[in-house]
């Protein structure tokens, strides 16, 4: 590839696909919240998680929701690989 190239992986998606995260239901006792937190976190690209969690805020919804062993978001995820890009932009969101 040449330098001057940028090379893109996938297709840019839009607010409308993005927004499409917030729909997703749980079929146990976790929190919606956190259901759609972990299902756009396998979904999205980092960016493209940020700009969920914006979504995701002015919609009400809680980014310290639990599941039914009482573990948030971070809990579930930190020990995976790149769990560290993510956890920083639930804790820029929450402020």
């Amino acid at each position: 590839m040449r330098k001057d190239k940028k090379q893109v992986i996938g297709d840019e998606i839009g607010d409308a696909q993005i927004k499409l995260f917030l729909d997703f239901e749980p079929v146990d006792a976790t929190s919606p919240s956190l259901h759609k937190l972990i299902k756009a976190y396998r979904g999205l690209r980092i960016d493209d998680f940020g700009r969920f969690l914006v979504f995701f805020k002015e919609a009400g919804y809680d980014l310290d929701g639990k599941d039914a062993q009482g573990h948030d978001f971070v809990a579930l995820i930190k020990d995976q690989r790149n769990a560290e890009e993510y956890i920083a932009l639930i804790e820029k969101a929450r402020g």
